[in-house]
C-alpha cells in the first residue's frame, strides 16, 4: 500500500509527504486561486508522473538490452490538452521520446518505448482510463 500525506502550510499551500521521500513536495493552487509561487500544481505533477514512469522503464530496458552506452541524450516531453468544462482534466496526452546518439539501434529503442507504454508503465495505464494517449519517437544521430 502506498501512502501520501498533505500538510496545510498556509492559504492554498500544502506540503506533500510520500513513501521514500525525506523532503516534502510543495503543492499549491494556481495563482488565480491563491497560489503565490510556493510549489507545484497537482495536475502538471500528473504529467511529471507519466514522463517519469515511462522514462525510468525505458532507461532500465536500454540497460538490459545493452544499448544505453550508444544513447548520449534521452528526454521525454509530454504535451496535454485540458478540457474547458469543470471538472477540468487532461483528455488528450501526447508523449514524445527523444533519443540522441551515435549508431542508435532504432529497433531496440522503439521496443523499449513500446514495452513501457503497453506493458510496464502503470501511469500510462491510469492515463488511458480517462484520456486519449499517443506517443512518438524521435532519433537524432550525432
Amino acid at each position: 500500500m502506498a501512502n501520501t500525506k498533505l500538510v496545510w502550510k498556509r492559504g492554498m499551500q500544502f506540503d506533500a509527504y510520500t513513501d521514500g521521500l525525506d523532503q516534502p513536495i510543495p503543492i499549491e493552487a494556481e495563482e488565480k486561486f491563491g497560489g503565490i509561487g510556493y510549489g507545484y500544481q497537482p495536475k502538471p505533477l500528473m504529467l511529471v508522473s507519466l514522463a517519469g514512469c515511462t522514462a525510468l522503464d525505458v532507461a532500465s530496458l536500454m540497460k538490459k538490452m545493452r544499448i544505453d552506452e550508444e544513447v548520449t541524450d534521452f528526454t521525454v516531453d509530454v504535451d496535454a490538452h485540458m478540457t474547458e468544462e469543470h471538472p477540468k482534466y487532461y483528455d488528450k496526452v501526447h508523449v514524445i521520446y527523444n533519443f540522441t546518439g551515435k549508431n542508435l539501434n532504432r529497433e531496440k529503442l522503439t521496443k523499449c518505448v513500446t514495452l513501457s507504454e503497453s506493458r510496464y508503465c502503470g501511469v500510462y495505464k491510469m492515463f488511458r482510463s480517462f484520456a486519449e494517449v499517443t506517443y512518438e519517437i524521435n532519433f537524432k544521430e550525432i
